[in-house]
């Protein structure tokens, strides 16, 4: 069976186990030196790794690593029971909210980037949640 890790590259390791550990209540778990650590408390650990802004990705990227606002087709997706409450946390730890929150058959949504550009979105589903959007 696969299993997911995910991967965060951000500029400060420091900076970002305090926003991920307020924001959405992860601990960490193992850390090596100043440029990993891992995050538990999600279904899936969490890697931060310190990456210096203007390095390239991968050898002979033609881009580097920016750490302002950015988009990407690859997010993550909180899951949350009390919506205006996880943004509330989210914000006070350096989230910024991109749009206010959203309300859909299957629950609400907020968006948001952390402190080093990278969006994600909370969730807080009602009902079936993603179950009232399938097919029967």
């Amino acid at each position: 069976m696969l299993q997911l890790r995910v991967c965060i590259d951000v500029d400060d390791l420091d900076r970002a186990l305090a926003f991920y550990t307020q924001a959405l209540g992860l601990t960490p778990g193992r850390r090596r030196g100043s440029d990993w650590v891992e995050l538990l408390g999600a279904s899936s650990p969490i890697d931060l790794l310190a990456r210096s802004p203007g390095s390239p990705p991968y050898p002979g990227a033609s881009s580097t690593r920016d750490y302002r606002r950015h988009w990407t087709p690859v997010h993550l997706d909180f899951t949350v029971t009390d919506l205006d409450a996880a943004v509330l946390r989210a914000q006070a730890a350096g989230a910024t909210l991109d749009t206010g929150i959203q309300t859909f058959p299957w629950g609400r949504m907020a968006n948001l980037a952390d402190p080093f550009g990278h969006g994600f979105c909370l969730l807080e589903f009602h009902g079936r949640g993603y179950d009232a959007l399938a097919d029967p």
